[in-house]
């Protein structure tokens, strides 16, 4: 079966779901803790994937990695579904489709400024402000990363289009325009 199949249903539901008890926001939030816990701890994948670990330790982990509380009965909930059903190591999968429904849902952005050192907060928050200027309504999440191959410029990605204003590409581009001469 397509395994990005089985993240998106269980995503959707846990969606519904979390939007029938008012709590889509709170696992809003803990989908993006377990989604970069998974960045910062690769091995992760490597033990929800793991037979021979008891599905306790799994939901512990996972109940660690998302920051959750006592509290949290929604994101509790769905982790029980996810052992009964045998889905808990579709758990990354899950956390990432189910931050695509929310987003796309209540129209929130991903912003990712690359520049080529750090900028003041002066040079970083007009960049901002470009961005929401051209995205009008839309919520948007910023995410920041210094990228010295850049020379210098920048570069702002908005979920999959990007606005390269960096040197190294200005560079390239007219290489390419030498070389095609």
């Amino acid at each position: 079966m397509d395994q990005g199949l089985i993240p998106n249903r269980y995503a959707k539901a846990l969606y519904k779901f979390a939007l029938e008890k008012n709590e889509a926001d709170r696992v809003y939030e803990l989908m993006k803790n377990v989604a970069a816990s998974f960045v910062g701890q690769p091995q992760l994948n490597d033990v929800m994937a793991n037979p021979y670990v008891p599905s306790g330790d799994k939901t512990g982990l996972l109940t660690t990695a998302a920051h959750a509380s006592e509290a949290d009965v929604c994101y509790a909930d769905f982790l029980k579904l996810l052992v009964k059903n045998k889905r808990i190591e579709f758990m990354r999968g899950i956390a990432l489709a189910y931050l695509d429904i929310y987003r796309k849902a209540n129209n929130i952005y991903l912003v990712k400024i690359t520049t080529a050192s750090n900028l003041p907060d002066a040079e970083i928050g007009r960049l901002k402000a470009l961005v929401e200027k051209h995205l009008g309504e839309a919520s948007v999440e910023y995410t920041q990363e210094v990228d010295p191959e850049l020379i210098g410029g920048f570069v702002i990605g908005v979920n999959s289009e990007q606005l390269d204003a960096s040197v190294s590409n200005e560079i390239k581009q007219l290489r390419l325009k030498l070389l095609s001469n």
